[in-house]
């Protein structure tokens, strides 16, 4: 019976949410010294990592400094933080709607990324929760776009994080979105929308391939429509807001805001769908996207508890429209 590998456990606790890097030394490796691989290696030059060392910031699995003269070990890691580029504080709370021993549901607000990645790192739901819940082993069992507001489910235990996330892969959670968009009596509702999405990397926009076999379906009702204060910011054709119910049975990346676009009812705020605009800058927090993960819905794999969850917030452009067109 093979024996199941025990994790790697850093030698350095977190920083701002965030997991140290750990480099593994190639077992090939004839390096003299730690310091001269990871000059090689490593994208910054030889000044930073000589400042590094010099800092005591890279340290063995055993958390001793590497030092100019550490000799190289085949097989053996490194771990040290990266320098993150400074990031315009997301301004607005993220509200726990549940917490209990294995799992952690919050309402996240708009501009707030799900987790690290490219320019957006101190400033995601996972490292800030971290840092205010106190939770270092807490991941994310899905993710949400982040101009998307809504319900988020994290997981505190490591080794529970794959029943979670096995939820969402087969489709036994269910997600209802709320969006604000323009409403057009021409388009019959409710209805189901099906095409086939593709999403490259690089690219912003997401794309509809039509007559290939469809991979992505949304249920799309309308639950309310009224006459707009700004007729005029909805464009010539419509007159009127209409609120919607968004049911997702896939999950591809920008799905919901692919097929309301492709409805003629891009939702309001979208600054990619129909047509990708001008990026805003970093600290732009105006006209949030008008897109709420609403509810969620599954029976947890672990307790066997029968969870639905209901988000708090409102969209500004139904309930406070002047306040969000300015």
């Amino acid at each position: 019976m093979r024996r199941k590998r025990r994790p790697l456990v850093a030698p350095l606790p977190q920083r701002d949410g965030i997991d140290p890097v750990r480099v593994a030394l190639p077992t090939d490796g004839t390096w003299p010294t730690v310091r001269d691989f990871l000059v090689e290696r490593l994208p910054v030059g030889a000044g930073v990592v000589d400042a590094m060392v010099r800092d005591g910031r890279i340290v063995g699995a055993d958390g001793v400094q590497v030092t100019p003269a550490t000799p190289y070990l085949p097989g053996a890691s490194v771990w040290f933080h990266r320098d993150h580029p400074a990031e315009a504080p997301v301004p607005f709370p993220l509200d726990v709607v549940h917490r209990d021993e294995h799992i952690v549901v919050v309402d996240k607000p708009h501009f707030l990324a799900t987790m690290p990645r490219g320019s957006h790192v101190t400033q995601t739901a996972l490292a800030r929760l971290r840092t205010e819940l106190g939770i270092p082993t807490l991941g994310v069992a899905h993710r949400l776009d982040r101009l998307t507001a809504g319900l988020l489910l994290c997981t505190v235990r490591p080794e529970e994080r794959g029943a979670y996330q096995t939820l969402f892969s087969d489709r036994r959670v269910h997600k209802e979105y709320e969006a604000i968009a323009p409403y057009d009596p021409d388009v019959p509702l409710p209805r189901t929308v099906r095409s086939h999405i593709v999403k490259e990397r690089g690219i912003i926009a997401a794309y509809e391939v039509a007559d290939a076999e469809p991979n992505s379906e949304s249920r799309i009702e309308l639950v309310e429509h009224r006459p707009a204060p700004r007729p005029h910011h909805l464009g010539h054709q419509h007159h009127h807001l209409g609120r919607y119910r968004l049911t997702p049975h896939t999950g591809r990346t920008h799905q919901l805001r692919v097929h309301m676009s492709a409805l003629g009812l891009a939702i309001l705020g979208d600054p990619v769908y129909p047509t990708v605009a001008e990026p805003t800058a970093a600290d732009d927090f105006r006209r949030p996207l008008q897109l709420l993960a609403k509810v969620l819905e599954f029976t947890d794999p672990v307790t066997g508890v029968a969870h639905r969850f209901v988000s708090g917030r409102t969209l500004d452009a139904w309930s406070a429209y002047d306040d969000w067109a300015r």
